[in-house]
């Protein structure tokens, strides 16, 4: 450590490691939509942008984290991995020239590499480690230039000390950065991004000089690429990570550095960040362990920054055991301070605003805000034990009191669980089941249908909001849905589908619907969580144990099948999906209450099935999503998840098609459980990552239906048949062609009608031109 830095402002003793980013009510949600819809311009989205840091700020001091650098700069228009590659001006070569004449990335740059435009598709996205929150995937190649091409870190930070508050700004961390990042298109084979390392950093010390300069004493670079278990051999990390801070810690100007790592253990990483000169570490002890005796004490006199709190989920603190693990750290460590095991971005801003929820369930929960009150809570107990005596005393009443209240053990859905045996588990060989829907569907080749859901109109959310308030009556409701099916049915026989939906327009959210109707769950009405860019969901809360007591969604589809004479898909989530978008109860085992969900959905395909239902989706988008960092620990998540799949599907009949959908994951990793879910068409996210996937499926020997999806619609660009034509082209390589299925990638709620028309239109045309070539092939 530099002389210059052991001087300056000790790390604060409470602070969050992040806070919810998009405003209390969505604001900068909103703002940013209106800036793409040209109603408002730079200038306008520049000043709500700093309305909501200023509130956030102000916020988190009300809450009590006064101290300097307590306050976490953590804003992001769209994605922190997005702003770490425009600070870089790490632009793909496919994009052109983004960079301004003055060698900056301006807003409009930024958000190009978000959403695409229409010669070019933008940034691949994939999940944020075990989170629903997606990042957009840096593309790096041997000549990818780097340069300091944003300051929007170093404004950030000015204007909140304009306004009297020393935020911390946040950053990615380069190894990270790297890890997280693919080989760009015109790489060599077995090139690797993290081999770039020497090229990033000049341009961080850059950024930390410029934070210097500003007046910032603290920067917060994050690293939890190093809490997982990476392909790239842990000695490659670790030689990574050792010259990457020694090249930052020497910067002649320079903030104190916290490098934080959070979602789970540090393991063998945590000696090789103590053998550096950063000034704190983070690490998580909420879901790791208490590292031992003698790896705290070789931090010497680094701050150790304590994740006790969970920042992931939204139960409230046990804080006995959390002082217990502090006494643990302070024992063995030289100064401990208190914060969150994550960014608390995963959690709702306060709970005190869910008046709806029972003041019992309330009791239970904490989001960003009390966990702010509980950082503070543990940081004063650092200080004098007695002073948070009551604060822990009445935590622990609480969490007492939870475990014995109604609902939360029905001893009617845990006797079904135990009853369970393999047979639960098993369908017929998928060869019988495909002969029987052979002669059930009689569907041609390279069958098309979409995913689910289509657009969500205004209309359609007015005539909701206006239920919920009682200005519109159940059956009035119940017909303006009617109607909007019966649009979208019209519309997929006018363009050609084979295998038809019904757009789900009833439906406010996959998980949230099913939540409102299955007994255990409560929703919130104000509880907004960023999945990505301006894409915002409600979790729900699963807090007892679940049970389906009537029928959920078989009179939509019911009705829908009779429009037509074409196969209609009914529609479900899947358990894991249920699980990893709610929050979840942390007090049994997730396969537990997966199995319960399994049960409550296959009474559900029971009941599809009598309604004359022939193919049903049960979505699996968070498969990937709920995987352990660690590959010790993944064998028993695969077991679980694959199960409760089956146990959901495993009734129906040989003639019913089972379907399911995934979405934005990294295929291979989990291509056996994939394959392990049994399912008789699996359909997959492939447009963005360019048909990536077929090579997976390729080398596996997939040998179920199977549809890569040709149409991204995380992005407003409306692609052409001929570029469909070429995705189909190259799947049919991969893929043999009687398993091929033509689909988007995703479910088509956040776009609009004229685009998905367009798109889908083009999605048939060249389906027509494949399905042309391959009989003229076969002749």
């Amino acid at each position: 450590m530099t002389e210059q830095n052991t001087a300056r402002t000790p790390f604060p003793a409470a602070s969050l490691l992040g806070y919810p980013r998009i405003g209390r009510r969505r604001e900068l949600k909103k703002a940013v939509e209106a800036y793409w819809a040209g109603r408002i311009d730079a200038g306008a989205l520049d000043a709500a942008a700093k309305d909501i840091q200023l509130s956030i700020a102000k916020r988190l001091q009300e809450l009590g984290l006064t101290e300097a650098a307590a306050v976490p700069g953590t804003f992001s228009y769209y994605d922190q991995v997005l702003d770490t590659t425009a600070h870089l001006g790490a632009v793909p070569a496919r994009f052109g020239k983004l960079l301004n004449a003055g060698g900056q990335l301006d807003i409009d740059g930024y958000f190009t590499l978000a959403r695409g435009n229409k010669e070019q598709q933008p940034l691949e996205m994939t999940k944020w480690f075990d989170t629903n929150y997606h990042y957009l995937v840096p593309e790096i190649g041997p000549e990818t230039k780097f340069t300091l091409a944003s300051t929007a870190k170093v404004d950030e930070f000015a204007f909140a000390l304009a306004n009297g508050i020393e935020t911390r700004p946040y950053i990615v961390g380069p190894v990270t950065y790297l890890l997280l990042s693919k080989a760009s298109d015109d790489a060599p084979a077995g090139f690797a991004p993290l081999s770039r390392l020497e090229d990033i950093l000049p341009v961080y010390v850059q950024l930390l000089e410029k934070l210097a300069e500003a007046g910032a004493g603290w920067i917060q670079l994050d690293e939890p690429a190093l809490v997982v278990d990476q392909d790239t051999p842990a000695v490659e990390i670790q030689a990574a990570v050792a010259r990457a801070y020694e090249v930052l810690t020497a910067a002649a100007n320079r903030p104190q550095i916290l490098v934080s790592t959070p979602y789970g253990s540090l393991d063998g990483q945590l000696g090789t960040l103590a053998a550096t000169n950063i000034d704190a570490l983070h690490i998580d002890v909420f879901k790791g362990a208490v590292p031992s005796a003698a790896a705290l004490a070789a931090l010497g006199n680094k701050t150790l920054v304590a994740g006790v709190v969970d920042g992931h989920n939204i139960w409230r603190n046990d804080l006995a055991a959390s002082a217990a693990k502090l006494d643990e750290l302070t024992a063995a460590a030289g100064r401990v301070t208190v914060s969150t095991s994550t960014s608390t971005q995963h959690v709702p801003h306060d709970v005190e605003e869910e008046t709806q929820l029972s003041q019992q369930l309330r009791s239970w929960l904490a989001f960003s805000d009390q966990k702010a009150v509980e950082v503070k809570t543990l940081a004063s107990y650092l200080a004098d034990p007695a002073s948070a005596k009551a604060a822990i005393d009445q935590a622990t009443a609480v969490i007492a009191s939870r475990a014995s209240a109604e609902g939360v053990h029905r001893a009617d859905v845990r006797a079904r669980t135990e009853a369970l045996t393999a047979a639960d588990f098993t369908r017929s060989d998928y060869a019988v089941r495909e002969a029987a829907q052979e002669e059930a569907l009689h569907l041609p080749p390279l069958p098309t249908t979409t995913i689910g859901s289509f657009p969500q109109t205004s209309d359609i959310r007015s005539a909701r909001a206006r239920n919920n308030k009682g200005e519109l009556t159940d059956d009035q409701y119940a017909q303006l849905m009617k109607d909007e099916i019966k649009r979208v049915v019209e519309l997929q026989e006018e363009l050609g589908y084979d295998v038809l939906v019904h757009g789900e327009p009833e439906r406010n959210d996959m998980v949230q619907y099913f939540a409102e109707n299955l007994e255990g769950f409560d929703v919130t009405v104000h509880g907004w969580v960023q999945s990505y860019g301006s894409r915002c969901t409600r979790p729900s809360i699963l807090w007892g144990d679940v049970t389906r007591s009537a029928p959920i969604t078989v009179e939509w589809a019911k009705y829908a099948q009779s429009l037509t004479s074409k196969p209609m898909k009914g529609m479900l989530t899947g358990p894991v999906t249920i699980l990893a978008w709610s929050f979840v109860r942390d007090d049994q085992p997730l396969g537990e209450t997966a199995n319960q969900v399994g049960l409550a959905l296959r009474d559900e395909i029971a009941d599809l099935e009598a309604a004359g239902i022939k193919v049903i989706q049960v979505d699996e988008p968070a498969l990937r999503e709920l995987l352990p960092l660690r590959r010790a620990d993944q064998a028993d998540y695969l077991k679980w998840s694959v199960d409760s799949f089956r146990l959901a599907t495993a009734g129906a009949a040989d003639s019913t098609q089972i379907h399911t959908h995934l979405c934005y994951s990294e295929f291979g990793v989990i291509i056996d459980a994939i394959d392990g879910l049994d399912a008789d068409v699996t359909s997959i996210e492939a447009a963005r990552s360019r048909m990536e996937v077929v090579h997976d499926l390729e080398s596996h020997g997939f040998g179920r239906g199977v549809g890569p999806g040709v149409y991204d619609i995380h992005s407003p660009r409306v692609p052409g048949e001929q570029e469909v034509t070429e995705l189909l082209a190259t799947a049919v390589k991969h893929v043999p062609s009687r398993q091929l299925w033509v689909n988007p990638d995703c479910g088509l709620k956040t776009r609009g009608y004229a685009e998905t028309e367009e798109s889908l239109r083009n999605l048939v045309k060249a389906t027509q031109t494949v399905r042309a070539g391959l009989l003229e092939a076969a002749k």
